[in-house]
């Protein structure tokens, strides 16, 4: 080897964007692995100490519609992670993907403890069902409908997750934004619902960390539009 040859220092190479991505996948994955282990693990030495909540239940019907709800939020997370060039943005929309596929690894399992489907009944009707008879999303005799349930969940739309896709730069940051914002917005009810409704230990814990983890992820979104100055 020559001089020069050992003199000159190898540069590091960065692994590609699609490595990159897989990693994050995969961090994905183990945190719901992980999630569902905590689970069952922690549920085990109850099941023989209270009846298993049924399938019309609070807790069935949250642990039913949140997954469905954490589901969309992490596929607008992934999204997000994938290409803003914001840092703030980019730690955030990991922290959102990570946490929500642990709860939604969680919630998978409470259902597999309580032999119940994970699908079944109609969308926030669970919501209905406080003895002071509160309503927090319809009324027992009228359901709401898919788009109900959607708007009242603040959900996006197919046609608003194809605006994020296509949409680069500070565009996809702002629309993210103001996606995520709603759909936050849309879970905060319904851990209210279950903290008053619910009465079994671990989902009220997990209902309540949505409901402040969510609360402090509006604020700091919030912060992230005026930084962007998004209109």
């Amino acid at each position: 080897m020559s001089e020069d040859e050992r003199a000159t220092p190898t540069a590091p190479t960065q692994p590609p964007a699609a490595v990159r991505w897989w990693v994050v996948a995969l961090v994905l994955l183990a945190v719901a692995a992980l999630a569902f282990a905590i689970g069952r693990f922690s549920t085990f030495g109850a099941q023989g100490q209270s009846s298993a909540p049924g399938s019309s239940s609070p807790e069935a019907g949250f642990s039913r519609d949140m997954q469905v709800h954490h589901a969309q939020a992490i596929e607008m997370a992934m999204e997000i992670y994938r290409k803003t060039e914001d840092d703030d943005l980019r730690v955030l929309s990991y922290d959102i993907a990570t946490g929500q596929a642990a709860q939604r690894g969680e919630m998978y399992d409470w259902l597999v403890q309580w032999n119940l489907p994970q699908g079944g009944g109609d969308t926030m009707a669970w919501m209905n069902a406080s003895e002071e008879g509160h309503a927090h999303g319809g009324s027992a005799d009228e359901p709401l409908t898919a788009d109900e349930a959607r708007e009242a969940m603040g959900m996006a739309s197919d046609a608003e997750l194809r605006e994020l896709q296509e949409a680069t730069g500070t565009e996809a940051d702002c629309l993210f934004l103001e996606l995520m914002i709603r759909h936050h917005e849309g879970a905060i009810p319904m851990a209210e619902a279950l903290l008053e409704l619910g009465t079994e230990p671990r989902p009220l814990q997990v209902a309540q960390s949505i409901k402040d983890g969510q609360t402090a992820e509006i604020d700091a979104m919030e912060s992230i539009q005026q930084r962007l100055g998004c209109g």
